[in-house]
């Protein structure tokens, strides 16, 4: 209940954009693998970003 209206981190919204990206690598998988595999490439650079922000920390 009190989380309901708090802001976002930098961490919460780069994990849900590589939440996003692994679903979209996944649905794409079975019918491009090259779009796939970049979309996946991707995922990985926001990875990352967010084991950097992490670190930080």
């Amino acid at each position: 209940m009190f989380g309901l209206f708090r802001k976002k981190s930098e961490i919460d919204k780069l994990e849900d954009v590589y939440k996003k990206m692994l679903k979209e690598a996944y649905s794409l998988s079975t019918i491009n693998r090259k779009l796939s595999d970049s979309k996946t490439k991707e995922a990985n650079e926001i990875l990352k970003k967010i084991e950097l922000l992490e670190n930080q920390n």
